[in-house]
């Protein structure tokens, strides 16, 4: 069978990492976006491939937030592969505060990164799809787009809108073949969250009846479910990942 291929926004760490190795796990073909310069590429390409000299790595630097640079990313994907089966856009940022103290720039930064940043990779990766008349896209949202959270105005609006945004693009795909849907993790262990004081993990723990932090390889493991062959019939959906919280 002909290998397939995912392409992974803000994949070179985190979240992003561990969906990126579940697919080469399995056998795809792997494209990673990546913004910093600091990346290391070759450590990346060694984890990614583990052994499987056969699978196939695209490392790709590029600001979602700028169309040019998402038409060249995508460009460079479909010269390299010729296809594109599935989308993971994962790129995202936070800059809490609560509304009275928080700026504009701040505000704007994370709706352009993880709403916009969304719409522009869907904008280009879209006409691929349609004219082979299959993909799946997975947009990762947050509980705080449901939910919301104190302090959260501008990330909950992201993601909040990637929510609408995925239900409206199932919609308008759907005819095509295409999939789309919504990934919403909790409390997911990172490197961000590792270095909260003990009395916040306390607070987070409290508010999960699993009494835990999920991980990236179990958010990992939806992701991959969602965009595998194993899914043909779940589009439009937001699914929760967060031991619980939201019910």
């Amino acid at each position: 069978m002909e290998r397939k291929n995912v392409f992974i926004t803000g994949g070179s760490r985190g979240i992003g990492k561990a969906i990126a190795k579940k697919f080469a796990q399995n056998g795809y073909d792997v494209i990673v976006n990546y913004v910093s310069e600091n990346t290391n590429l070759e450590e990346l390409e060694k984890e990614l491939k583990n052994g499987q000299e056969e699978i196939r790595t695209l490392f790709v630097k590029g600001d979602v937030t700028d169309v040019a640079s998402c038409t060249e990313m995508v460009e460079q994907i479909t010269k390299e592969f010729g296809k594109l089966d599935v989308v993971i856009n994962n790129a995202g940022i936070t800059k809490d505060g609560l509304l009275m103290r928080m700026k504009e720039e701040d505000f704007d930064k994370v709706l352009d990164i993880n709403l916009k940043g969304t719409f522009h990779i869907c904008k280009q990766v879209v006409p691929i799809m349609m004219k082979q008349k299959h993909g799946k896209i997975v947009n990762i949202s947050s509980v705080v787009g449901i939910a919301g959270n104190a302090g959260q105005s501008n990330y909950a609006a992201s993601k909040a809108g990637i929510i609408g945004f995925t239900k409206s693009l199932a919609k308008e795909l759907a005819s095509r073949n295409i999939l789309a849907n919504c990934v919403a993790p909790g409390f997911i262990r990172t490197d961000m969250t590792d270095v909260l004081a003990d009395s916040v993990k306390e607070n987070i723990l409290s508010s999960i009846p699993l009494k835990r932090m999920g991980t990236a390889e179990e958010v990992a493991n939806l992701v991959y479910f969602l965009a595998s062959d194993e899914n043909s019939y779940i589009t439009g959906q937001v699914i929760p990942i967060d031991g619980g919280m939201i019910g």
